[in-house]
């Protein structure tokens, strides 16, 4: 670490439940029993982010809302996120029994300049008197993920005793002491996260969706642009030859 990065920031790019415990990110072993069953979790592969029969849509278009009122509701929140953009799907989290508000909802947006919008100026913003926080979907996109009711997340609070780092909400600080790298690497676990330094007045970006996606899509839609264009000019074609012989 370079010491231009010493009152810096950085941000995780992938999720290692060990790290997230981390203020730093510099830890080498669990410090408590959340930590240590995601720990499990991550190891035996027992958590799929793929597998949740609720996920629909483009997680690249999905914004996460966390600390909602528990009053806030789908209309409320609808009403909230239309103001960027046309909201495609919104999903509330609600108890599976007693069908409650879990604090926190899933909001598709039609397109990714939507959501990236709504993620830069909607984060810390006020709805139903409550400050909310906004993130992406990280359950889809950031690899190795482990949600909080299984040890992991990001966030949390200190006299829960499952405070998590890495995220923009409470960001990894540089480290406080050298990377105990050979440590690491005897006990199979990954090297922190380095190379997303940012001072502490930037947001790190959303995941961007894969190039080869974006061009793959971007001609496609070329070809429906052009291909609707030959028809109309063939249509505009006939239309006009008809006309001459009527003229005539």
């Amino acid at each position: 670490m370079s010491s231009g990065n010493t009152n810096s920031v950085f941000y995780a790019d992938s999720y290692h439940p060990i790290q997230s415990g981390s203020i730093d990110g510099t830890d080498i072993l669990p410090h408590d029993n959340a930590v240590y069953r995601a720990l499990l979790c991550s190891s035996a592969g027992l958590y799929d982010p793929f597998g949740d029969a609720n996920l629909i849509g483009d997680p690249y278009s999905t914004l996460f809302l966390g600390r909602l009122s528990r009053l806030t509701n789908e209309h409320t929140l609808h009403k909230a996120m239309g103001k960027y953009g046309k909201v495609k799907n919104l999903r509330l989290v609600r108890h599976i029994v007693i069908g409650a508000s879990c604090g926190y909802s899933f909001v598709e947006f039609q397109s990714q300049r939507e959501m990236r919008r709504a993620y830069q100026d909607t984060h810390h913003s006020i709805i139903d008197d409550i400050e909310i926080i906004v993130d992406y979907n990280r359950q889809q996109l950031m690899p190795g993920w482990i949600p909080q009711r299984l040890g992991g997340g990001l966030g949390g609070k200190k006299e829960s005793a499952q405070l998590r780092f890495g995220g923009r909400e409470r960001p990894f600080r540089a480290p406080l002491r050298p990377i105990p790298y050979d440590d690491l690497k005897r006990l199979g676990i990954s090297p922190p996260p380095e190379g997303r330094y940012l001072t502490r007045f930037e947001d790190p970006p959303p995941p961007r969706r894969p190039r080869s996606s974006v061009d793959k899509d971007e001609h496609s839609h070329l070809h429906k642009r052009h291909k609707h264009s030959r028809h109309s000019s063939r249509h505009e074609g006939r239309r006009s030859s008809s006309n001459d012989h009527l003229s005539d």
